[in-house]
């Protein structure tokens, strides 16, 4: 018998979640401040409580809020590298157009800006996406799971630890010197 819920399948689907979320143009946005990293942590805290039927403790909730950090960090980076595949040349046209509508744009700015622009999806910056991707998703989605356990904890004793002795009361009609 296991003595702590499974942390696979709620850190995959709070990983997703994360991974997701945190890939979708404009969606994104909302990530600035960690508020989908944060969030998968705690999905991955809730389903893992409600496959539990005893109180998971602080260290269930951070451990399993850091796997959905980790997976949706790497999830993140592979589901947007088509999305910045396919949104590349319109954000490269968008861009251009601010910067040869604005004429107070230094030299140096547009020649730099056009530069960016024109490199598109690079190794290095797939690198760098999923190195910070997954830093800060195990970090906040840790913080996560420790708030999704401080929500979402039953109010139930933890189960008594493997091998312990149960003591019975005595049957009666059988006398104990």
């Amino acid at each position: 018998m296991t003595t702590t819920p499974p942390k696979l399948q709620p850190a995959l689907l709070g990983g997703v979640f994360i991974g997701v979320l945190s890939a979708l143009p404009l969606v994104n946005i909302a990530n600035c401040c960690c508020l989908w990293v944060i969030g998968g942590g705690v999905l991955a805290a809730y389903l893992m409580q409600q496959n539990a039927p005893y109180a998971m403790t602080a260290a269930d909730g951070a451990l399993v809020g850091l796997f959905a950090g980790l997976l949706g960090g790497v999830i993140g980076t592979l589901v947007s590298i088509p999305i910045d595949l396919m949104m590349g040349p319109v954000q490269q046209r968008l861009v251009e157009r601010l910067i040869l509508s604005n004429p107070d744009v230094p030299e140096e700015t547009r020649a730099m800006v056009e530069s960016m622009a024109a490199r598109g999806v690079s190794g290095i910056m797939i690198a760098f996406r999923l190195v910070f991707g997954v830093v800060v998703g195990a970090i906040f989605g840790m913080l996560g799971g420790l708030l999704g356990v401080a929500m979402f904890k039953k109010n139930l004793p933890p189960p008594p630890p493997p091998g312990g002795m149960d003591i019975l009361p005595p049957e009666p009609g059988i006398s104990h010197p």
